[in-house]
């Protein structure tokens, strides 16, 4: 259905409506039929892409530094029926740490960790792409949605991650027209067997 956005004064948001309504149906496909786990975002912004993939998934914990953009994602989700997100507002990095290592944050209180099933990585970076903890991070889930204004540091950041993945879906959209400057989506799928030997680990050794 069509969705509704309250925009922040000041805060970042993708300026071309018409390109942007693409991107969400594209994202919304790529994550078809994972309502049997849960989604971890980073970079949400205002919830752009969270309140159209939410449905999606089991649950959302989405992570966000700026406080307006928190404030805006929180509108935008009850705006339009998003019942199943959780929103915290602190740098990704943070919420590794938390997530990983059991370190307490107030701001993931109500959150649930502990029983999340993430399988899903949505990271939507500024310019710079991932910084290194976050690049590891993706190693940890089966699927990666990557969406990327510099094809630059999402090469890179592809790079770091090949052995492990392969690409399902790509596109390009043009959000800004007669400029060099270009908006990707990347979709990344664990490759069959590549946690093969964490499983054999796990089970205590190989049998065969």
């Amino acid at each position: 259905g069509e969705l509704s956005y309250v925009q922040v004064e000041g805060a970042f948001s993708q300026p071309n409506s018409g390109t942007c309504a693409h991107m969400l149906s594209w994202a919304v496909s790529a994550t078809a039929n994972c309502q049997d786990h849960d989604l971890l975002e980073l970079y949400c912004g205002n919830g752009n892409f969270t309140t159209a993939v939410a449905s999606n998934f089991r649950k959302v914990v989405a992570t966000e530094v700026s406080k307006s953009a928190v404030a805006a994602a929180k509108k935008n989700f009850e705006r339009n029926g998003v019942s199943n997100v959780f929103v915290a507002r602190m740098r990704s990095e943070e919420f590794t740490d938390g997530w990983k290592n059991g370190t307490d944050f107030k701001r993931l209180e109500g959150s649930d960790l502990k029983s999340c099933e993430f399988k899903t990585l949505l990271v939507d970076p500024p310019r710079a792409g991932l910084d290194d903890e976050t690049r590891l991070l993706l190693k940890d889930f089966e699927r990666v949605l990557y969406i990327s204004c510099n094809p630059e540091t999402l090469k890179r950041d592809y790079e770091s991650a090949k052995e492990e993945f392969e690409i399902e879906r790509f596109a390009m959209f043009d959000q800004f027209p007669y400029t060099h400057h270009v908006e990707c989506g990347l979709y990344l799928r664990r490759k069959d067997g590549s946690n093969k030997k964490q499983k054999v680990d796990e089970d205590g050794g190989d049998d065969s």
